[in-house]
């Protein structure tokens, strides 16, 4: 039978080529298993930290083999990761049960000769051996910064030019702890009052300062209520954006890029059941998922379009559009760890010329008098506020909301995620001195 560590193994391996993301491939891969409750926490547990602090576990490697580490095979690599990550992260198992496992994989996956290589590595890592703090005294604030929160470098770098260290670093500690469940009440079904009077669900919960949003560290307790449809899994950071829309009931909205649906059920929610929502995304799949979700919460006027955002055409002009543009994805990189392995400085170039097309495209489907709002998960200028200063430059019909933007940082708020949104007015093409 897999064991909790082979699993953590195999679902680390899928990401080395995969475009997945580790949670799909870690929900797929536990549904598929015969591991205990107990078992099924390490192997979470083991994945996520891997990915959390895989630069700061690969540098510790670095000082005890004696190889070109970088050139190793990625089983190879991922063996010795996990078995540093154990040793150094994870108080409850002992050092000799984490190397003798590690062993044990690397005997199976790349045979007797490699499986002594973990062995002599491994044995040499402990906590007293590793002195990271000397190691890296002499290096750049940026590379001591880099190592010690496990983030790329050039990530560093940008925040500390765009936030300061002192932001940098909340950021980066931020991004490497154990985030908390974001939960939305739906009003359509329940109040605070009542969710909290079951006694069920009378746990520990943190309160928010986003209505009708809480905090909590425990999620299978609140599992019941998410598929009756009383709550839905949303951080609070991603409810901001149909906050600052403030749909009414009756009014047409467009929630262009709608998957995986979270903004435009709480905006249905928002217009309490009354009006038109038309969620557009490419994939039926997808879509699917959302028309569930909305049955679920009570929710009958989201209507699914499987189009190109950058296409879609509605029947009639919408009051609002919502797009919630791709991104890089920098606002939740404490819940997406693996995304900050896969970015790099091109990929925002080529999501800021998408994201460009789409908000020319959303313009054009506006009337006057109509409201567009702009959202990202990203934390990153070009993405947010310089991409809006751009487009106020290329449509002179529109104008930024009396509002302006709201930039959240990840960890600024406890609990919170990184993101950005901003509320855009359309009027006529003749700028007539109004505010809006």
């Amino acid at each position: 039978m897999t064991t909790a560590r082979e699993l953590a193994l195999n679902v680390l391996q899928s990401l080395e080529t995969g475009k997945q993301r580790s949670d799909q491939i870690l929900h797929r891969t536990l549904q598929h298993c015969e591991l205990n409750r107990v078992d099924r926490a390490l192997s979470t547990g083991l994945v996520n930290g891997v990915l959390r602090y895989r630069l700061q576990i690969d540098f510790i490697i670095g000082r005890f083999y004696h190889h070109n580490f970088e050139k190793a095979a990625s089983v190879l690599k991922n063996i010795l990761r996990l078995g540093v990550y154990q040793i150094l992260f994870l108080n409850k198992v002992p050092d000799w049960a984490a190397v003798n496992e590690c062993v044990k994989l690397a005997r199976k996956y790349k045979g007797e000769r490699l499986s002594k290589l973990v062995n002599g590595v491994l044995r040499k890592i402990t906590p007293e051996s590793v002195t990271l703090d000397e190691w890296l005294k002499n290096k750049t604030i940026e590379e001591q910064l880099s190592i010690q929160y496990s983030h790329p470098q050039w990530l560093v770098e940008r925040w500390i030019e765009a936030f300061g260290r002192e932001k940098t670093e909340s950021i980066l500690s931020y991004n490497n702890q154990f985030p908390l469940f974001g939960f939305r009440i739906n009003r359509l079904k329940t109040s605070e009052e009542k969710l909290f009077a079951d006694p069920a669900l009378a746990v520990a919960h943190e309160p928010c300062s986003v209505d009708p949003f809480f905090l909590s560290k425990d999620f299978n307790s609140f599992e019941p209520a998410v598929t009756d449809g009383r709550l839905t899994v949303q951080n609070p950071t991603q409810g901001l954006a149909c906050l600052l829309l403030n749909p009414a009931p009756g009014m047409t909205v467009v929630d262009l890029c709608a998957a995986p649906g979270g903004k435009a059920t709480f905006i249905g929610e928002l217009m309490q059941n009354r009006g038109r929502i038309i969620a557009v995304d490419r994939y039926e799949k997808k879509l699917s998922r959302i028309e569930a979700h909305a049955e679920a919460l009570g929710i009958t006027i989201i209507k699914t379009v499987a189009e190109d955002a950058r296409s879609f055409v509605p029947e009639f002009r919408p009051d609002a559009i919502l797009l919630d543009a791709p991104c890089s994805g920098t606002g939740v990189l404490g819940r997406r760890a693996e995304l900050r392995w896969k970015l790099s400085p091109e990929m925002l170039l080529e999501l800021r010329t998408l994201q460009a097309e789409l908000l020319d495209h959303a313009a054009e489907l506006l009337d006057e008098g109509g409201k567009l709002i702009y959202a990202t998960c990203s934390i990153e200028a070009e993405e947010n506020n310089l991409l809006i200063e751009a487009f106020l430059q290329r449509h002179s019909d529109f104008i930024a909301g009396p509002e302006g933007a709201l930039l959240t940082l990840p960890g600024e708020q406890p609990g919170f995620d990184g993101g950005f949104c901003q509320r855009l007015l359309k009027q006529g093409k003749e700028r007539d001195g109004e505010s809006g």
